[in-house]
């Protein structure tokens, strides 16, 4: 432990005359409990502020705008008229409420392909967690190079497959490729081996309980946070999932909320279309804000998920 470094003082003169002994001054020591500043950090921080802060704020001015005004005013400033209310009006109105379709299309995917990744996910990562079986190691393996692979690398493939057994095109072709999460697995594995202690199974076991009563009544409370991670991930993923619904679907009635919008975005390109930029950005307001809130909501599980296995005791 290094000893804090001290300077004498000056002397000071006693009312007699005579010099009093030099006191000593203390250097400034850091608190445990106090975190240390730096400015760099600080600096980066703010980089990184802005750089997620500033496309919301666009987002949000302008979805206040009409196509008009997108072309007449400042990106980040608003603009005259205020025309949100008339564009979220639109939006579900343009092309028959479409967007409405699109809207459910997508809470389709995200209700039969997240939920059933993390139902998978937690129950694949409990039984590698907390059972042992022949060819353990190598499930492991490949779960650890799914991982590493690309979703991108696979589509190709996937769609081959999905032609070949006459599933493109429909609903099953989004689906059931969501249901693999290689990440959720690993996630919920790490998870399950720290927060569900081994003896507390053993004596769920030993007091007649079968190993599906133990899993619901013991195991599955204590997952709680890891199973609200996984599920905000796969929700996530499938919600602003684009490339895959992009070569799996051709009717724009089973399009997610991602393929519309880039459709209708397109228009403006093609010979005859018409150009409705500001619905596309007040529809992208629209679908990032139940992510922006569930993400709120459920923000002290999936951190506490996030955290686990971090600290060994």
């Amino acid at each position: 432990m290094t000893t804090p470094v001290t300077t004498p003082a000056p002397a000071a003169t006693a009312p007699g005359g005579a010099k009093s002994a030099p006191r000593l001054r203390r250097a400034k020591e850091h608190r445990p409990g106090r975190p240390r500043r730096s400015k760099l950090l600080t600096v980066l921080t703010s980089l990184v502020v802005l750089y997620t802060v500033v496309p919301l704020v666009w987002l949000v001015v302008n979805a206040t705008k009409t196509q008009s005004g997108l072309a007449s005013s400042n990106g980040l400033w608003f603009a005259d008229d205020f025309a949100l209310w008339d564009n979220i009006r639109d939006t579900f109105t343009y092309g028959d409420g479409i967007f409405t379709r699109w809207l459910l299309n997508t809470l389709l995917y995200v209700v039969l392909g997240a939920g059933g990744a993390t139902l998978l996910a937690v129950l694949g990562g409990y039984a590698l967690a907390k059972f042992d079986f022949p060819g353990k190691r190598g499930v492991f393996a490949t779960v650890i190079g799914a991982v590493a692979v690309p979703g991108t690398a696979l589509a190709v493939p996937t769609f081959l497959m999905f032609s070949k057994m006459g599933l493109t095109d429909t609903p099953w072709a989004v689906v059931l490729p969501s249901l693999v999460s290689p990440f959720g697995l690993y996630l919920m594995w790490v998870f399950a081996s720290e927060a569900i202690p081994t003896e507390l199974l053993e004596a769920a076991r030993m007091d007649g309980a079968g190993e599906a009563r133990t899993f619901f009544t013991v195991a599955l409370p204590l997952l709680a946070p890891g199973i609200v991670t996984v599920l905000l991930f796969t929700t996530v993923a499938t919600w602003n999932n684009y490339f895959l619904p992009l070569i799996m679907l051709k009717d724009p009635d089973w399009y997610p909320l991602t393929l519309g919008l880039s459709a209708w975005n397109s228009q403006a390109e093609t010979v005859g279309g018409e150009v409705i930029f500001n619905l596309v950005i007040t529809g992208s307001l629209l679908t990032i804000l139940p992510l922006v809130v569930a993400f709120l909501f459920l923000q002290k599980y999936w951190q506490s998920g996030l955290a686990a296995g971090s600290v060994k005791e």
